[in-house]
């Protein structure tokens, strides 16, 4: 016993400050997230990386949603998903040719697209060329059963010309002057505006409003101005649902849970079934009911109400996680871009797809009034999806012309396997992703 009392008091003791701390995992998980969400090449995969998402399922959904309808239509079952096949194929070219085509060619191309939609919304109004659907006279026949809608290119012209138009005047320092702000950039997307709004297309004309007004907040409108322009939108939006008792119906539809008289909000209601359908997981992928003829629209303006059905709220919630990382990263590449075009195309484009995005899933979930337009990259619409994939190439150009992702993106070009230049047989030297990141940020880029 004396023994082991003497063995312990000769045993060091050890500090009580050398025991290392523990980091806590959750601090350490939140700063290693911190730091990929910080590096040059995180805008540039999550739009390459969400918008591929989004198409995919997109055309899961659209094969699932349609089915029932192209049967009922005498049509084969997946009619409807090779046409869309067929979009996203040509979108995917535009979408490589757009990420691949360098800023000037870009804006080169503002003034001929600009001219061919506003050409393409004319002819629309022409009979014998123009078709109706839904009531809406926005459509031209291509022959057969393909047709092109050209608002849905008036989208991405006055993205490209008003990013163009307000760079320049920018360079030239004349957006101090309101005047300069305004004109011509307001009279042309009244006048775009009014092309669509005599086909009676009130969602797209929404959409349109929504880009020139997020170009109008890049470009630093003064509040009062940008309110004075927001009022005047206001007043004519509310005369053209007043003088039309359609969209009249739509508007008392929002938060409807009764198809009410004459069933006009027989959509809304059943969109909103479909969703309280789905539960946490869904009902399963192809197992939807409503689409069985109680949904209208299925694979097109309510896609979303199907997904809720079919995959439940986890598809929903993946689907809305997605376009929030869209939207985080046309702001991102927005924000740190120099050139005032990019900076001014890249916020136009992401106003679009996100503005576009909360109307349609907004209608679906009965907290804003049917509009009528699809879910970008999501719904079933060639029209609607080719100037929405190459919007998209605009983003991921922007995105890998800045300058930390160009010196990323020039430093993962394969190197693997060179030895050093001391001589044959000395040691190999690979070119890790580790070696190549230290490298960087010894350089002073992140």
């Amino acid at each position: 016993m004396a023994s082991s009392s003497r063995a312990l008091q000769g045993t060091p003791k050890r500090p009580s400050g050398s025991r290392p701390r523990r980091e806590n995992p959750v601090t350490r998980l939140v700063a290693r997230l911190r730091r990929a969400w910080d590096r040059p090449l995180t805008a540039y995969y999550l739009i390459f990386g969400g918008s591929l998402l989004i198409t995919v399922l997109g055309l899961v959904m659209v094969y699932s949603a349609s089915q029932i309808t192209a049967l009922q239509m005498s049509l084969p079952g997946s009619y409807f998903f090779r046409k869309q096949f067929l979009a996203a194929c040509i979108g995917a070219v535009l979408l490589l040719t757009a990420s691949r085509m360098p800023v000037k060619l870009h804006r080169a191309l503002a003034y001929p697209i600009l001219a061919g939609a506003v050409v393409l919304m004319i002819l629309v109004q022409v009979p014998g060329i123009g078709v109706a659907v839904n009531g809406n006279q926005n459509w031209i026949s291509l022959g057969g059963s393909f047709q092109i809608q050209p608002s849905e290119f008036g989208k991405l012209a006055l993205v490209l010309w008003g990013a163009d138009l307000l760079a320049r005047k920018q360079d030239k320092r004349l957006l101090a002057q309101w005047k300069h702000m305004l004109v011509p950039l307001v009279p042309m997307a009244f006048l775009l505006l009014g092309l669509i709004m005599l086909g009676g297309d009130m969602g797209t004309t929404i959409i349109l409003t929504a880009i020139l007004f997020g170009l109008l907040w890049l470009a630093g409108a003064p509040t009062r101005l940008f309110t004075g322009v927001l009022s005047i939108a206001v007043v004519l939006g509310a005369i053209a649902i007043k003088t039309s008792p359609h969209r009249l119906a739509r508007l008392n539809c929002i938060g409807a849970t009764d198809p009410g008289p004459g069933d006009q909000c027989w959509q809304a209601v059943h969109g909103i079934y479909a969703l309280a359908s789905g539960g946490i997981f869904g009902s399963g992928l192809g197992a939807s009911v409503e689409k069985w003829g109680q949904l209208p629209e299925a694979h097109t303006d309510f896609i979303f109400a199907v997904t809720g059905e079919e995959l439940g709220l986890a598809g929903t919630l993946s689907v809305l996680a997605l376009f929030a990382a869209l939207g985080y990263a046309g702001i991102r590449v927005a924000g740190r871009s120099e050139d005032p075009f990019v900076r001014y195309a890249a916020g136009g484009v992401t106003t679009w797809i996100i503005a576009q995005a909360v109307i349609n899933i907004g209608a679906v979930l009965g907290l804003l009034p049917i509009a009528g337009v699809p879910l970008p990259l999501f719904s079933y619409g060639g029209s609607a999806l080719l100037p929405t994939m190459f919007a998209i190439g605009l983003l991921i150009a922007f995105a890998r012309d800045e300058p930390a992702a160009r010196a990323a993106l020039a430093m993962r070009q394969p190197r693997f396997g060179r030895k050093r230049a001391g001589g044959p047989r000395g040691p190999r030297r690979w070119n890790t992703m580790r070696r190549r990141a230290s490298a960087a940020r010894s350089s002073g880029e992140r």
